[in-house]
Order: structure tokens, then C-alpha cells, then sequence
């Protein structure tokens, strides 16, 4: 995979699940942009798979 690939990946995840994603609209609401997020990153599984290809991303960083 290369770096253009994983990133078009992200791309269409964010813009398929998480532009208009009514729990991440309401944790804002009422914990705040920090709480959403940490939920995001910790416990949604779209969340999830955009930290596997963040890190898929770093990887190649370090080999470039």
C-alpha cells in the first residue's frame, strides 16, 4: 500500500462515517470536543481503523 493509497482511504472514511456521525455530534454536546474525540480514537470502530492507517502512514515516514 502505498502513502496516496492509505490516505484516499481516510479520506472516504471520514467523509462516509464521521462527517455527519450523530455520536460524535451528541459526546460534543455534552463532554465536549475532547471527550468525542477520545471516544472516537478509543472505542469506535471507524476510529479504530483510521489509527491503523495513521500508523501505517508514520511506518512509511520512517522508511522514506
Amino acid at each position: 500500500m502505498n502513502k496516496s493509497a492509505v490516505i484516499k482511504d481516510i479520506d472516504e472514511l471520514i467523509d462516509t462515517f464521521c462527517i455527519d456521525c450523530p455520536i460524535k455530534k451528541e459526546l460534543r454536546q455534552t463532554r465536549g470536543k475532547a471527550g468525542a474525540h477520545r471516544f472516537c480514537i478509543e472505542q469506535c470502530s471507524v476510529g479504530e481503523q483510521l489509527k491503523f492507517l495513521g500508523n501505517e502512514l508514520l511506518k512509511m515516514q520512517e522508511k522514506d
